[in-house]
């Protein structure tokens, strides 16, 4: 039974958590500042590829996360023309907003850290070719080794019972 009464929402809570815990890995453990370096990021992403792609990559995200992905876009203004990686990171900085400050270049690493873990490669391939050379060298995630450390335990229902709670991430 869903504690929430709708499993998709159950669902698209233990995904978004499962993706926090794993940028939190880069970036410290305050999931707040990880909500933010999330969004910060995919909304870079978002603003620099094609509008096709970018409601692509939308429709893989899970449901909670397309929240903060969408937030504030424009698409009758995208893609925007950066072309450097200093001006992704600078776009990074500026989407993440008001948290403790975070390196844009360890927040980018963590996104696409998870993106390639939950993301079909075939289409994460279609988003960094479309991403200027300098933003794919920040790509630098090797699928198979994420594969390596994945845990299916991470994905207990909510309701899980004490001991299974124990093996949930926070």
């Amino acid at each position: 039974m869903s504690a929430n009464g709708l499993d998709v929402f159950d669902k698209t809570l233990q995904i978004t958590h499962l993706w926090l815990n794993e940028i939190t890995e880069f970036v410290g453990p305050d999931k707040q500042v990880a909500w933010h370096v999330l969004g910060g990021v995919l909304r870079a992403v978002r603003d620099r590829i094609p509008l096709e792609l970018a409601v692509h990559l939308g429709a893989e995200l899970p449901i909670l996360v397309r929240g903060i992905y969408y937030d504030q876009w424009r698409p009758e203004v995208q893609p925007e023309r950066y072309r450097s990686e200093d001006e992704f990171l600078t776009r990074v900085a500026e989407n993440i907003g008001p948290v403790r400050p975070v390196n844009p270049r360890d927040a980018a690493q963590a996104v696409f850290s998870v993106l390639s873990h939950h993301v079909p490669e075939g289409q994460l391939g279609k988003v960094r070719d479309a991403l200027p050379e300098d933003v794919r060298a920040l790509w630098t995630h090797d699928r198979s080794l994420g594969e390596q450390n994945y845990d299916p335990t991470l994905l207990q229902p909510a309701t899980a019972q004490p001991e299974q709670a124990a093996k949930l991430r926070t």
